[in-house]
């Protein structure tokens, strides 16, 4: 069922067959916006890719907040942009971007809590060593965008000391 048929489905009333058709109307309601923030994870990683720290930016919030892995913040896409422009044209240069979603929780229909194994590097196996959270808004324009990233470092010996314990690291 596409996402636009979900419209029919509330002018339906009674019974099971109302009920089937609910649950997939909100499966593939789920299914759609968990594209849309797959097709934006993207959009970005092809903005890094290229070098292009304003199209990357334009991939955030006007006031999103984006914390490093070393604990820098920009705050505001602005910020995001001048600070990734020295990073994708001399520090990164050349550098591609992988990103793996490992879970994607939607609060309602236009907040989702994203996270994600990912890394950068310059040859052909990127090595995924951070453990990334994105928080991602859905606009007016039914755009979404990305409203605060995290990025950590992942530690060798802390994911030693959780994968013994049974926790997650």
């Amino acid at each position: 069922m596409k996402q636009g048929q979900c419209r029919e489905v509330s002018a339906i009333e009674g019974g099971v067959e109302f009920s089937r058709l609910l649950i997939a109307c909100v499966h593939a309601t789920i299914a759609s916006m968990q594209q849309s923030i797959d097709d934006v994870l993207g959009l970005m990683v092809a903005a890094w890719d290229a070098g292009d720290a304003k199209a990357y930016a334009d991939l955030f919030t006007e006031d999103a907040t984006y914390v490093t892995f070393i604990g820098t913040v920009s705050r505001g896409r602005a910020a995001i942009a001048r600070d990734h422009e020295p990073v994708l044209t001399r520090f990164q240069k050349g550098s591609r971007m992988s990103v793996r979603v490992t879970d994607i929780r939607f609060i309602g229909t236009d907040l989702a809590i994203v996270v994600s194994e990912g890394g950068i590097g310059k040859r052909d196996r990127i090595k995924l060593d951070k453990v990334q959270t994105f928080v991602f808004k859905r606009g007016v324009d039914g755009r979404w965008l990305c409203a605060a990233f995290q990025n950590s470092k992942k530690n060798k010996f802390t994911a030693l000391l959780a994968a013994r314990s049974g926790s997650a690291a």
